[in-house]
Parts: structure tokens; C-alpha cells; sequence
């Protein structure tokens, strides 16, 4: 069977859902647990902000140009070598007792899961038929989804067992394991001719409707989801709630978009949704998500949760099967790379935005600020499609 013809089975599939789980739980768990109660936690809050920003930094650098070489190369050996560049990385601050080499670990661990995401996803789309991509990218987007839930949870219980160094060893283990298990059974997926690119045909291609839709659904999306992980907790304790309750809610948050992601990519290959639809539906539930939120007490919390689960949920798959079927299988490294730096950039910009507001009105208008951003695109294309359902039926304006 030619790559592409038919459904990959879940065996071969299953490093690159892991693959997809490692990247998630190395960013949350360090992410969340460096400044926590360990001996070797960050003190200093510069240092720890520019610690956190070293991860999102390379990837927002060098996810395009690792998927570019995948392309050229292949994905599986890019993908290999991310998984095995992470675990040394890790293993580099977890042998050497030093505090200075956290940061070189950190920022050697932003750069190798640059390599690897972009090629899972890309493999992910080579090894199935266009057909079962909806369920391929739903499967996927479950695991990574699983590996943002458990970061924080299983990082804390590990740093508080050994601190630091041995969250690093766990993840440097984890990474060369399934490095190991992608050499066993992910089949060599060889390049495919490609036509020469300029600048300018890769400006174009990027700034075309089909790339910029579902990239910036994508944005927006983990826009969503980046303020409903950051600042629910905030709201939450404004409120009242102790930290049980904020912390469920949060859990819900990425329970419900890890659950719904699988669903989402069924519907699509069954037919039953869209991908226009699952998007617009995704963008409005996530703006109504961040308009709950500002709805007094617990059940405002949980309300935006939930919808914001549901909405980021749908769009995921979604959005990147959007980017597989309008994409050359030549490139589509380059483009999940590129896709993944846009949703780098909302996964930033969302709290950036959220925040800017708040600290000149208040929390209430930020969450309203970033909901009417992510309900734009949905109304500019239904006030569209009103006006050539217009055009194509005057008769229905009089």
C-alpha cells in the first residue's frame, strides 16, 4: 500500500501520537513547575520569565525551517532527530549540576521540538489518505491535548519527589523512548519532488485564503485557550474560589478540548460537519467561552471552561486537516511548521492581548476584548454569504 492510500494503522501511528504528547507535557511541565517549591526552582522572576520565553522562543524561530527541511529531507529522520536532540537537552541540566545549564537545557529543548512537531503532524498527513485525516489529526490533537493536562499535574508530583533535575531526567527518558519506538515502526516516508520555490511564491502562499483561514482559526484557538488556562484561575479567586475549584475548572478546559478533538476529526470524514462550519462554530463557542467568563462565581468559570474546551476542541483537527488537503504533500512540512508558528503567536498574543486590556479597564473587557476578535472572521463570512445569497436571489430582498 502507497503512503496516502489508506488509513495508517494505530500501531504506526502511536509514536507520533506520543511524539505529540512529549512536546505538550516537556513545554507544561517545566512551564509551570520552574518556579515552584523544588531546591533548584527559580527565584528570580526575570529569570524565570525569560526562562519560559526561551521554549516559545525557538519554536517560534525554527518550526519553519525545520519543516522546510523536512521536506527536503524527510519528515521521519527530522522527527528522529528532534526526539533524540530533546532527550540530550533534557539529560544535559539533569546530569550537570549546574543551575546555569537550565537555561541552555531549555532552550535546547525549545529547538528540538521544533524539529519534531512539525514532523509528526506532517507525517500524520502523509500516512493517511485525505479521506481519514479529520480522525488522524483528531487522534493526535487528543494526545497532545493529554500531555498539556498531565504537564503541570504529573511535572509537580515529579519536582516534589526529586525536583527539577529529575523532571528533566523523566523527560529525557520519554523522549528516547519513543525515538525508539518511531525507528521500530513509523515506515520511511521518502520526500517527494518538489518545484523550485521563490520567496515570493512562498509570501504568496502562505497570505492565501486557504493557508490563512484555518491558520488563524488555529491562532485563535489556542489564543482561547491559552487565556482560559492563564487567567481563569485569576477570575476564579477574584471570586471567591479556592484553588480546588479554579484548578478543576482548568482541568475541564483541556479534558473537554482533548475530548472533543477525536469526535471532530470522525464528523469530518463521516461528512457530517464541515470544515467551514467546525471552524466558524469553533470561533463563535471559543468568543462565547471568553464572554462567560465574565459571569460572577463558579458557574461563569465552569461555563467558560466548557466552552472554550468545545470550540478550540473543534477547531484543532479541523484546521489542520484544512492545512493537509490544500497543501502539496511536497510541502507540507514547511506548512504545518509555519502553521504551528501561528498558533505560537496567538498562544502569546491571546494573554498579551487579555492583559493589556485588563490593566487599563479590567479582566471583564480583556475577555471581551479577545472574544470579539475571534467573532470578526465568523461575521465577516456570514455577513458574505448573506450577500450573495442576496446577489444569486433578489427576489428575497424585497
Amino acid at each position: 500500500m502507497a503512503v496516502g492510500e489508506g488509513p495508517a494503522s494505530r500501531w504506526r501511528m502511536a509514536p507520533l501520537w506520543a511524539a505529540g504528547f512529549t512536546t505538550a507535557f516537556g513545554a507544561h511541565a517545566v512551564a509551570a513547575n520552574l518556579g515552584g517549591f523544588s531546591e533548584d526552582a527559580v527565584r528570580s522572576l526575570l529569570t524565570l520569565g525569560v526562562l519560559l520565553a526561551l521554549y516559545d522562543g525557538a519554536e517560534v524561530v525554527l518550526k519553519p525551517v525545520f519543516g522546510a527541511i523536512a521536506d527536503r529531507i524527510g519528515a521521519r529522520p527530522v522527527l528522529l532527530g528532534g526526539l533524540v536532540g530533546f532527550a540530550g537537552a533534557s539529560a544535559l541540566y539533569a546530569v550537570a549540576d549546574s543551575p546555569g545549564w537550565l537555561w541552555a537545557a531549555r532552550l535546547g529543548q525549545g529547538a528540538a521540538a521544533s524539529a519534531f512537531s512539525p514532523s509528526a503532524s506532517a507525517l500524520v498527513a502523509r500516512l493517511n489518505p485525505a479521506a481519514k485525516h479529520g480522525r488522524a489529526f483528531g487522534s493526535y490533537g487528543f494526545y497532545k491535548s493529554i500531555g498539556y493536562t498531565l504537564g503541570p499535574l504529573l511535572g509537580g508530583a515529579i519536582v516534589w519527589l526529586g525536583g527539577l533535575r529529575l523532571l528533566f531526567t523523566v523527560m529525557a527518558v520519554l523522549a528516547m523512548v519513543v525515538a525508539a519506538w518511531a525507528l521500530a515502526v513509523v515506515p520511511a516516508v521518502p520526500p517527494l519532488p518538489r518545484t523550485r520555490q521563490t520567496v515570493f511564491d512562498l509570501v504568496r502562499r502562505v497570505t492565501d485564503g486557504p493557508f490563512l483561514r484555518p491558520t488563524a482559526a488555529l491562532a485563535g484557538a489556542t489564543a482561547a485557550l491559552s487565556v482560559g488556562v492563564g487567567f481563569l484561575p485569576v477570575t476564579g479567586a477574584a471570586a471567591g474560589l479556592g484553588p480546588v475549584a479554579t484548578g478543576a475548572a482548568v482541568s475541564v478546559l483541556a479534558a473537554t478540548a482533548a475530548l472533543v478533538q477525536p469526535r471532530a476529526g470522525r464528523a469530518l470524514d463521516a461528512g457530517r460537519l464541515s470544515i467551514r462550519t467546525g471552524i466558524t462554530t469553533g470561533l463563535l463557542l471559543s468568543a462565547a467561552g471568553l464572554a462567560a467568563a465574565t459571569i460572577p462565581g463558579l458557574v461563569g468559570v465552569l461555563l467558560a471552561a466548557v466552552l472554550i474546551g468545545v470550540g478550540t476542541g473543534l477547531i484543532t483537527p479541523l484546521g489542520f486537516a484544512a492545512l493537509a488537503a490544500s497543501t502539496p504533500q511536497a510541502r507540507l512540512g514547511q506548512t504545518m511548521g509555519t502553521a504551528e508558528l501561528g498558533r505560537e503567536l496567538g498562544d502569546a498574543g491571546g494573554p498579551l492581548l487579555v492583559a493589556g486590556v485588563a490593566t487599563v479597564a479590567t479582566l471583564g473587557y480583556g475577555y471581551a476584548a479577545l472574544a470579539i476578535v475571534l467573532a470578526v472572521g465568523p461575521a465577516v463570512g456570514l455577513i458574505r454569504t448573506s450577500r450573495r445569497l442576496l446577489i444569486s436571489n433578489p427576489d428575497r430582498s424585497g
